[in-house]
């Protein structure tokens, strides 16, 4: 096991680029780099900032039109850029785990959910088929669901947003990562079943020693939850900050962003808006 205080994940300098129309590359992801421990780090930022991309490329998901470089890119020793295929499977949904947005658009219609759950582990594990399905009820009932029985025989169709969305926590978590890629896994769930799926990775990450890297567009949200936040823009990181540092935001992009949000008892007159700078991008 990795020690507490060496870094799981080392990114430096990653770059993920696409192919345009006129023969060129964009790059949607520029010069990213970061460190990540046994902690909770907030990713933000708007709609198209590289969010998501990030989170993609260390899971090796890009897709296959998509070029990734990095400086370095090191998951507990193991070079992800130039470890083997085979590796790189071994080490997704084993030891790096990604939960996407949308459980209707990630868990398979037509397979139920306690199956979805016993296959990701049997990727990764040597289990009987009894033990698959132990195991499998016990990551449910961990996820706060409360009859692991039922829902293990249900389809996604069957089941409600925040339950399905409990599912695919669950079925990331069984093979016991240590890194978590959430990327907006409360964005679609009601507020009370967001505190909840927050209490759930919360718990996790202290009882187990789990790094989380947690990607938001919600500054409220991430501030309160994670530990340290990166702000990106266009691709690049323009600011780091303690999650509790927000109010001493420094790039103007940040404090743009705080100053759209909605405070109780504010005049809302003129609303905020976000002065755009052409050197952010740069």
């Amino acid at each position: 096991m990795t020690s507490p205080t060496i870094p799981l994940l080392r990114v430096e300098d990653l770059r993920v680029a696409f192919p345009n129309r006129d023969g060129g590359w964009f790059e949607a992801v520029r010069g990213v780099s970061f460190t990540l421990g046994r902690e909770r780090l907030g990713i933000v930022g708007e709609s198209g900032s590289g969010k998501s991309q990030t989170g993609r490329a260390l899971l090796g998901l890009t897709a296959p039109e998509g070029r990734v470089t990095a400086g370095r890119l090191e998951f507990a020793g193991t070079d992800l850029l130039r470890c083997s295929p085979r590796q790189r499977r071994d080490l997704r949904g084993g030891r790096i785990a990604m939960v996407l947005q949308d459980p209707k658009f990630s868990l398979n219609p037509v397979m139920r959910i306690g199956p979805q759950i016993e296959e990701t582990l049997r990727a990764h594990t040597r289990v009987s088929s009894r033990q698959a399905k132990d195991r499998a009820l016990a990551a449910l009932e961990s996820v706060g669901i409360d009859d692991p029985a039922r829902v293990y025989r249900l389809y996604p169709h069957e089941v409600s947003g925040g339950m399905g969305q409990r599912a695919m926590i669950a079925m990331m978590l069984i093979a016991e990562p240590d890194i978590l890629i959430a990327d907006e896994p409360t964005s679609a769930l009601d507020v009370t079943v967001q505190l909840q799926v927050l209490g759930i990775m919360d718990k996790l990450v202290t009882e187990r020693g789990m790094g989380l890297i947690f990607i938001s567009h919600d500054l409220r949200l991430v501030s309160s939850f994670c530990d340290r936040i990166l702000v990106m823009y266009a691709g690049r990181v323009v600011e780091e900050l303690p999650a509790g540092g927000l109010a001493q935001a420094k790039h103007p992009y940040t404090r743009g962003l705080m100053a759209c949000l909605p405070t109780l008892g504010a005049s809302t007159h003129p609303l905020a808006t976000l002065d755009r700078q052409p050197e952010w991008a740069l």
